[in-house]
This record gives structure tokens, C-alpha cells and sequence, in this order.
């Protein structure tokens, strides 16, 4: 079997299956088996696959049609063009969630010079960091900041080590274990989050690939779908500094719940909030 057969029978399978983005997902898993770039996948066509080689491909092949997510099955996945070791202790990013850092680059690099002149670095608490995705991509484009990152999940954070060890940022990011803000030593600049926002009642509505494989605790928002953001607002206040910045992420429609919530426990704020690719508001940012 050559390479352009290893995809043209895996995207059919995955088809036949009712797996979306089929030829994607079987470019994944062959681009993952021999070992090989995306540019190579298309111009190796000709390339042949070894025994071994086909059997692994099917092996990975079954575990897909089993719903388990590719990145999963590959053990990485990419999020602001840098590449993330990720298993099922952790939520896969999203790429709308790269929103969220770019709001958080374009508030510490306008805080920067200011805290420059007091010596000191940009403060950021990513909560609820998971692979350490987002804590990780601020860090590498702000190398003037600190960065606490947090989790509530101990196997989470050990996924999230093993990232900052790979991208050598362990000395810029410290990890700490514990729920939402409560671990934090110090007030900081800037609080970023990706805290769970599905209704428990719409999660049975998901994909397998999301309820069977990702962790609950990462998903599962309770009744509203707004619980940990909730809990989130009621901590900022006393756990950020002046002219400092709040960014988290919310689904589809969740803005009118949010306002009142900030209405309710940050009372002189105004939330903004910032549109995805699709339109859909996705990340609401309040300032200090």
C-alpha cells in the first residue's frame, strides 16, 4: 500500500462511518504513522507503507471509529502554532479559544512598559490551565511576564509539567494545584480563563468524542453552565491589581447570563465582549 492509498481508504472508511472532516482526520492518523509533515503527505504520494506500518494505521483506524478523538490517538495537538502533548487527563484545545490569548497578548504587551518602569514583570494567572496551552502561549510571546498556572486536577497539571518542560518555560510559568483562584499568592495583572461552560442537562447532546474521552470536569458547567464562572467573578476582586484585566471564555448565548452576573458581583464593571471567527461572543473581557 502507497501513502495515497493509505489515505483515500482511511477517509473512505472514516466517512463510511459518519467520522467528519474525514480526509483531515485520515491525514492525521497516516501523516502520524510514517512519521512525516503535512507538506509530505502530498508530495509523497508515492511512498510506500511497510506491514507494520498498515497495521498500526488500522489500529489507529479502529480506535477512531471507537469515537476516541485523534489528538488523543496521536498524543498532540496543535493551539497557536505550537505543538501540545495531550491525553485524556486533559480538555483538547480548541482553536477558538485562541482568542483568548490574543486578547491576553494585546492587554500585557500595553501593560508591559508600564510595569517595566517599576521593575517588575506582568503578572498573569491562567485558571483552569489543563495541558497549560494558553498559560504556555502567553509565556512564549511574553517573555517580560510570570505566570501562575492553575488547576484543580493534580493529573492535569502533570500533563501541563511536561508541556512547559518541552517548551522550556519552567521557570517562567509556576504550576499550582487547587480550585479556581484560591491558590494564588499575590494579586496579578491579568486573570485568563477556560473554565467549563456546558449546561449538565446539553452534555448528553455532545459527541462521543467529547463525553466518552474528555474529562467531565473540564466540561460539565452544572445546571446554568455558568457555576465556575460564577465562583471565578466572586474571587477577582481581591485577587487582582489595579488597572488589571479579567479574559474568559463563555458559549454561544451565555452574554446576558454573564452581564448579570458581573452586574451582581463586580458592580462597577462593564463587560465587553469579543466575537470569533464565527461570529459567536466568546470572550468576555473586564477591566479593573
Amino acid at each position: 500500500m502507497i501513502l495515497a492509498q493509505a489515505l483515500q481508504q482511511s477517509a473512505r472508511i472514516f466517512s463510511h462511518n459518519g467520522i467528519e472532516d474525514s480526509h483531515l482526520e485520515a491525514r492525521v492518523l497516516v501523516q502520524h504513522v510514517l512519521g512525516v509533515s503535512p507538506a509530505q503527505v502530498h508530495t509523497q504520494t508515492e511512498q510506500a507503507l511497510s506491514q507494520e506500518q498498515v497495521k498500526t494505521l488500522r489500529g489507529l483506524i479502529d480506535r477512531r471509529l471507537r469515537r476516541e478523538p485523534a489528538a488523543y490517538i496521536i498524543g498532540h495537538k496543535e493551539f497557536y502554532g505550537v505543538d501540545y502533548c495531550v491525553d485524556s487527563r486533559v480538555l483538547i484545545p480548541r482553536p477558538e479559544t485562541e482568542l483568548l490569548v490574543e486578547k491576553g497578548l494585546e492587554y500585557g504587551r500595553s501593560r508591559a512598559d508600564y510595569l517595566w518602569s517599576l521593575k517588575r514583570p506582568v503578572l498573569i494567572a491562567d485558571v483552569g490551565t489543563g495541558c497549560g496551552a494558553i498559560a504556555i502561549s502567553l509565556a512564549l510571546n511574553l517573555p517580560q511576564s510570570r505566570v501562575y498556572a492553575m488547576d484543580i486536577s493534580f493529573s492535569a497539571l502533570e500533563v501541563a509539567r511536561l508541556n512547559c518542560e518541552h517548551h522550556c518555560v519552567s521557570e517562567q510559568i509556576r504550576l499550582l494545584q487547587g480550585d479556581l483562584l484560591e491558590p494564588l499568592p499575590e494579586p496579578v495583572d491579568l486573570i485568563v480563563a477556560n473554565l467549563p461552560y456546558i449546561r449538565n442537562s446539553a452534555l448528553a447532546n455532545l459527541s462521543p468524542e467529547i463525553t466518552d474521552f474528555e474529562p467531565r470536569l473540564a466540561i460539565d458547567g452544572g445546571p446554568s453552565g455558568l457555576s465556575q464562572i460564577r465562583r471565578l467573578l466572586q474571587q477577582v476582586e481581591e485577587r487582582i491589581c489595579p488597572g488589571g484585566c479579567l479574559l474568559f471564555e463563555i458559549a454561544h448565548k451565555q452574554d446576558q447570563g454573564v452581564t448579570s452576573l458581573i452586574n451582581r458581583y463586580l458592580r462597577k464593571a462593564r463587560p465587553e465582549f469579543m466575537p470569533d471567527l464565527s461570529g459567536v461572543k466568546r470572550v468576555v473581557r473586564v477591566g479593573f
